[in-house]
């Protein structure tokens, strides 16, 4: 398969390969070589006419574009401005039959209020950039003179926060971090704070509320003689208890998935995020949860979200989600949609339209259920929405922090990151698995080859299990993880 036309209401298809001139697509004849995932005009457009992709305009042309053309950002405007008033249009989603079958079940590890982990871990948490460093030498010396294979992970969580900061940028701050007090992912947490900061530790102690006093410990190193060596002993109570957990038969209604994109080209909707898109709503009807989130990259698609939200208050909230963001890029005089990067692209992503209509595939079809600001945690289960930007590790931290378990990442750019949580790389294309493969962990480009998604899927549901039971992804075996809070205001 050289190329695809997604919708039979489209009036361009896209290049599955790199295509040469003369190559004919849909009986047009190609005017100039095309790369993969570039998009072919298969019928004479005018300036000022729409470009039609997945069924829907994402953009016009600024120049005429003759059949069998190259139409790429450079040709192409966005028809997206200013706040928009929406209408609540329910429609019915109908959750695919693409994957059938009984109930399955994970081996993750139950926790005591409640929740289910499919890592169990250790984490330091700094209150303040101040101690980033007192925490990471509290890990290291702790790693060098004591056991601690009984866990998965002893991990420092550095981060620039804590102080001299006002306002809402103080409060994500708090938040992000008391979230990862909470996750489900530390078998114990040792939060370590200087003492003068703007994040006191007794104020911050009542944001977190209660906690089992056993696995969640916390310090002020100007309180203490020798901040390490407390720090030491603090992580040596705390692994006595977190290595005597085990893994344990959780069924998938416990799961929590984050869905995320970045680097993304001409075929990740038409791959990876399709199949992501599978899976959520094979995790939805299994009684599981999901999480969508950039809202930046939800623009030009928003309504098809907004009409699946399960009431009104629901759809009430959504449009809030939209408009509220659009408001802040507006405040920093900012344009609003502006936003494929320029590796986007150079992927073949011409317009924010385009990106958003593939973004949101990554949550399939399913009714909306619930609507999170950022930082906060999940409350209901099916599909939800959450408020962060698109920005990879500022959105990904926001899904690990609301209580997601592990973080789907589809990319046709590749990147080697990971949040706090696992965080599973999906490659759009296979020549990018094959270029990159301590990034990638999962090839979903096969789709644009010769597989199709009843084969993919199932493999891949398969796949995403054996990771929440144990099996590690690139950036755990790599040791990459890191947190990024947003920011949005003044530094003092």
């Amino acid at each position: 398969m050289k190329y695809i036309k997604i919708n039979p209401a489209d009036n361009v298809a896209v290049a599955l390969q790199d295509l040469a001139k003369g190559e004919v697509v849909e009986g047009v004849k190609l005017l100039v070589d095309v790369p993969r995932g570039h998009k072919i005009v298969l019928q004479d457009l005018k300036a000022g006419e729409n470009v039609v992709k997945y069924g829907f305009p994402i953009g016009h042309v600024t120049v005429d574009a003759p059949a069998g053309s190259l139409v790429d950002h450079n040709c192409i405007k966005t028809n997206l401005e200013g706040l928009l008033e929406y209408k609540y249009e329910p429609v019915s989603s109908v959750i695919p039959s693409a994957v059938e079958g009984s109930p399955r079940a994970f081996k993750g590890f139950r926790r005591a209020d409640g929740q289910v982990g499919i890592r169990n871990q250790i984490w330091v948490i700094p209150t303040v950039g101040c101690v980033n460093g007192i925490c990471q030498q509290i890990v290291e010396r702790f790693k060098a003179g004591n056991p601690h294979d009984g866990v998965d992970a002893i991990v420092c969580f550095p981060h620039n926060y804590g102080c001299s900061q006002l306002g809402p940028d103080h409060e994500n701050t708090r938040t992000v971090l008391a979230d990862m007090v909470h996750h489900p992912n530390a078998g114990g947490v040792l939060v370590v704070s200087l003492g003068c900061e703007n994040n006191q530790l007794d104020a911050f102690r009542e944001l977190v509320g209660p906690v089992d006093e056993k696995r969640v410990k916390m310090f002020v190193c100007q309180k203490v003689e020798d901040e390490v060596e407390y720090g030491v002993q603090c992580l040596k109570e705390i692994y006595a208890e977190a290595s005597q957990d085990v893994r344990e038969d959780v069924p998938v209604s416990e799961l929590r998935v984050g869905l995320k994109c970045g680097g993304s080209d001409g075929l990740s909707g038409i791959t990876a995020n399709p199949l992501l898109g599978v899976l959520s709503d094979w995790i939805v009807a299994q009684g599981g949860t999901t999480v969508l989130t950039e809202v930046p990259e939800m623009f030009g698609a928003e309504t098809i979200l907004m009409n699946r939200c399960q009431d009104r208050a629901t759809f009430d909230k959504t449009v809030h989600l939209i408009n509220d963001f659009k408001e802040y890029f507006m405040k920093q005089g900012m344009p609003v949609y502006e936003n494929p990067s320029p590796g986007n692209k150079a992927g073949g992503i011409s317009t924010l339209e385009e990106k958003s209509l593939g973004c949101t595939q990554k949550c399939g079809s399913s009714i909306v259920r619930g609507v999170l600001r950022y930082g906060e945690r999940l409350q209901v289960k099916g599909l939800n929405l959450l408020s962060a930007p698109g920005n990879d590790l500022v959105a990904s931290t926001a899904l690990a922090a609301s209580g997601c378990q592990l973080v789907l990442f589809t990319t046709g750019r590749g990147t080697p990151f990971g949040s706090f949580v696992p965080t599973m790389k999906i490659s759009t294309n296979t020549p990018l698995s094959q270029a990159k493969p301590t990034w990638i962990d999962f090839n979903a480009g096969v789709l644009a080859q010769d597989e199709v998604m009843a084969s993919v899927a199932p493999r891949f549901i398969d796949y995403v299990l054996s990771v929440a039971s144990g099996e590690p992804v690139n950036n755990e075996k790599h040791g990459i993880r890191e947190i990024a809070i947003f920011k949005t205001g003044v530094t003092l």
